[in-house]
């Protein structure tokens, strides 16, 4: 049987959601990271995500003849390969807004480390200028008294 849009569209759909699993996967270890303060292995994670995420554009791309299509004009092998794509859409939908969420939680979470390691380093070269300040004094001249001179 010659291949059909409709098996194209399946394996679209079900590489779609794959690279949404890898994604949401990916989203929890970099909250992980953020938590532990891992900025190195943060960047190694979102290096790798942004590959996943070249990949899902390509995907939406190849999809994009789909999109204009009545859904209840195609042609499917079977009843079950319709359901199972549809399913897999579904789940690419609550995927797409877990990782939505995500990126919103991480992106709280990395601004308020930035906020946090802004207020150290304010505080540290505050720190700094007061003890250049103290060591740019001149000794202080105290007056001495001589107790021998006292009759």
């Amino acid at each position: 049987m010659p291949p059909l849009d409709t098996d194209l569209l399946a394996e679209l759909i079900h590489d779609k959601r794959e690279c949404l699993l890898q994604l949401r996967d990916m989203g929890r270890r970099q909250m992980e990271l953020i938590d532990e303060g891992n900025m190195t292995s943060l960047l190694d994670v979102l290096m790798v995500k942004q590959r996943s995420l070249e990949k899902l554009q390509q995907i939406e791309r190849a999809l994009d003849p789909f999109r204009d299509q009545d859904p209840d004009r195609r042609r499917w092998r079977t009843g079950e390969d319709r359901r199972l794509c549809t399913e897999q859409l579904r789940q690419c939908e609550r995927l797409l807004a877990e990782i939505i969420s995500q990126e919103k939680c991480s992106e709280g979470a990395l601004l308020r480390r930035r906020d946090e390691a802004a207020s150290r380093l304010q505080d540290a070269h505050l720190a700094g200028q007061a003890r250049q300040a103290y060591i740019a004094q001149p000794p202080r001249q105290t007056e001495q008294i001589d107790l021998y001179s006292i009759t």
